[in-house]
C-alpha cells in the first residue's frame, strides 16, 4: 500500500498523463499547479468523513476541501457539535478540523459550477477508494449533495431505491467500499452513509433548512459531544 504523499503523487501523475476539464485561470490566479491535486483536509484518523461534490474557488486558494460558503456552514455545525455552542465571526473554524476528513469525489475544480462527468469520477475513484479504504480510518460518511451520494452507487445496488424515500435524509445506510493494491489484490471496508442536500444558497429547497439538518446527523453519529472532542 502506497503512504498518503504516494497517493497524492499518482492522482497529480494520472491528472497530467490526459487531459480533462480544470479550471486553469483560477489555478493560476491562487499561485497552484492545476495537476496538483485537493484530495483531503481533515484528520485520517477520525472516526467522520464529510463527502461532498468538487472544489470550488475559493478552496482551490485555500488548498482544501469545504471552504467556501457550503464548507462554512458544515464547519460551523462541527464546530457546534464539538463545544456546544455557536462560533464567533472571529472563530478559527480550522480547529474542527482534527476531528474530521474532509473530501471530494474529485480532487480538482471544475471549469464554472457543473459537476464532473461520470467519466471524470471513474477516472479518479480509484485513488478515492484507497484514500477511504487505506488511508482514513474511519466508517462513517455525511454525504452533501444528490453527486456526492451518488458516487457511492457502484457499491450498493439499492442506492437509488433508499434514496427515492422521503425520509432519506433521517435514515443511513451501509455500502461496502473496495480499493486494489498495485498487485491487483482487493481490500475491502464497510462504512455508513448518512446523506444530506448540499448546503449552498442555490438550494432554495434545504438551504436554510441545513444547519438543524446537520446538527440532527452528528448527534445521530455522535451522540455524546465527549466522543467528538
Amino acid at each position: 500500500m502506497s503512504n498518503i504523499e504516494q497517493l497524492i503523487a499518482e492522482i497529480k501523475q494520472e491528472a497530467e498523463r490526459a487531459e480533462f476539464p480544470i479550471d486553469i485561470p483560477v489555478y493560476q490566479e491562487a499561485g497552484l499547479s492545476p495537476t496538483q491535486p485537493i484530495l483531503y483536509a481533515g484528520n485520517l484518523e477520525s472516526q467522520l468523513c464529510i463527502f461532498a461534490r468538487d472544489l470550488g474557488k475559493e478552496e482551490v486558494f485555500a488548498r482544501q476541501p469545504l471552504y467556501g460558503a457550503a464548507g462554512r456552514l458544515v464547519r460551523q455545525g462541527l464546530y457546534r457539535a464539538m463545544y456546544g455552542y455557536e462560533p464567533s465571526k472571529n472563530t478559527d473554524l480550522s480547529i474542527v478540523l482534527g476531528r474530521v476528513l474532509l473530501t471530494n469525489t474529485v480532487p480538482y475544480k471544475p471549469p464554472g459550477n457543473k459537476a464532473y462527468t461520470e467519466t471524470v469520477k471513474k477516472r479518479f475513484r480509484p485513488f478515492l477508494e484507497k484514500l477511504l479504504v487505506w488511508h482514513w480510518k474511519g466508517d462513517k460518511i455525511i454525504t452533501l449533495g444528490n453527486e456526492a451520494f451518488n458516487w457511492f452507487s457502484p457499491y450498493a445496488g439499492n442506492l437509488k431505491e433508499f434514496f427515492d424515500r422521503s425520509d432519506r435524509y433521517n435514515r443511513s445506510i451501509q455500502v461496502t467500499l473496495t480499493a486494489k493494491d498495485e498487485h491487483w489484490n482487493l481490500y475491502s471496508k464497510t462504512v455508513t452513509l448518512y446523506p444530506l442536500p448540499h448546503p449552498s444558497p442555490l438550494n432554495q429547497q434545504y438551504y436554510q433548512q441545513f444547519p438543524q439538518m446537520f446538527q440532527q446527523r452528528l448527534a445521530e453519529i455522535l451522540p455524546q459531544a465527549t466522543e467528538f472532542i
